[in-house]
């Protein structure tokens, strides 16, 4: 590989196609969690408490997802992670208890942590440094264009076998998962220096001490766009149902801001090559707080729908811009154990951004919520504006 010019598309089919059938799997599943936990006897508050389960198992074993990599590969943690999440498939297809089927949700969250950090690992060692941004953010495009296609296959296979039918196309796309992740060929770099079962030297606490300006700095920009990412997706419903909206157009609002958002991830990596990583970071953030600055002043379905655009729009340029600061960061000894720090601070902010808003929202109103969240992508914009350096930062 080494003696001919690198080639993103001669990789793409092997490399991609995973991250795809994942995406699928979850994008299935995640719409009727809620739906299958009520199925089984719980109450609404209980519901939604099993749904933060997925945000929770990829939490707590961000860490562990780490060290596996480290020793087994990221080849083969994929595979386990495919293996794991659709074991956890299978606890929403029998019938079983709610606390079992609440297992097997926390048990998606979990293979998830474990195969997003192997597959942008992955990544990050194969693709030279001028490719990388593209291939970043190609992965997260991918993973949207699986989410999108998801919910469309768990609805034809529910019309004939219920709820469980989500859960049965879960499982297929796990498993066609966890068979394709087989067909990767392992990296370079690591069958020459190491061996399956072979620990890496550096501990995650050295790592942390070594890199700690990164996680501090950038770190925090990183906790700030995950914390408006995952309020975003709360947001836009939450409005739309305080204007007045029915939940079909409130349904086809949020599919048209996923669309822009799933369709404009390769530019965007182009640009970070070209230009360098702020100039996609600050942006990302800027628009979609702008975009939230104006919807507690949209009353009316055009008015939203135009500000929901600008919403998926800033949300979409910045597609793998997270993976893509991660791998520009890591080092290159220690790389998943860094990436494992990185994507837990990641988390903190995904699962941070919902509770401030409702917190908010339960002492104030909505729209007092929504304009917080603003604040958030305003402080995440200036600290990637201020720390992030214009171009790429050189490898040695």
């Amino acid at each position: 590989m080494s003696e001919q010019p690198f080639s993103l598309r001669r990789i793409a089919l092997k490399v991609y196609s995973p991250s795809l059938l994942y995406g699928v799997g979850m994008g299935a599943v995640t719409p009727i969690i809620t739906l299958s936990a009520l199925d089984r006897g719980a109450d609404l508050a209980t519901a939604a408490l099993i749904v933060t389960l997925v945000g929770v198992g990829s939490l707590l074993a961000n860490v562990p997802a780490a060290l596996l990599t480290s020793r087994i590969g990221e080849r083969f943690s994929m595979v386990l992670a495919a293996l794991w999440a659709a074991l956890g498939m299978v606890l929403g297809i029998v019938p079983s208890n709610l606390w079992l089927f609440a297992v097997g949700v926390a048990m998606l969250g979990m293979a998830g942590a474990v195969f997003n950090l192997a597959r942008q690992s992955y990544l990050a060692e194969a693709v030279p440094l001028e490719f990388r941004a593209r291939a970043m953010s190609t992965l997260g495009g991918v993973m949207r264009i699986g989410v999108f296609i998801g919910p469309f296959a768990a609805t034809a296979a529910m019309h004939w076998l219920g709820l469980t039918g989500a859960f049965w196309v879960g499982l297929a796309a796990m498993l066609g998962a966890m068979v394709v992740s087989l067909w990767i060929p392992d990296l370079e770099s690591r069958t020459a220096t190491t061996t399956v079962g072979s620990p890496n030297g550096l501990s995650m606490m050295r790592i942390a001490r070594a890199q700690w300006r990164s996680l501090a700095g950038v770190g925090l920009g990183v906790v700030c766009i995950a914390a408006v990412r995952s309020t975003r997706q709360v947001v836009l419903p939450l409005w739309g149902e305080n204007i007045g909206l029915d939940a079909a157009t409130i349904s086809l609002v949020y599919g048209i801001s996923g669309a822009i958002d799933m369709l404009i991830f390769y530019p965007a990596g182009k640009v970070i090559d070209r230009r360098g990583r702020v100039w996609v970071a600050v942006p990302c953030l800027g628009i979609m707080a702008l975009a939230l600055f104006l919807l507690p002043l949209t009353g009316s379905m055009p008015t939203m729908l135009a500000v929901a655009m600008l919403l998926g729009f800033g949300n979409g340029i910045g597609s793998g811009i997270v993976m893509t600061l991660g791998a520009y960061y890591s080092p290159a000894q220690g790389r998943a154990k860094f990436l494992g720090l990185w994507r837990l601070m990641s988390d903190l902010g995904a699962m941070g951004g919902p509770v401030l808003l409702s917190s908010l929202v339960a002492v104030g109103t909505l729209a007092s919520g929504v304009l917080a969240i603003a604040v958030v992508s305003v402080l995440g914009a200036g600290i990637f504006g201020y720390f992030i350096p214009r171009t790429p930062r050189p490898r040695g």
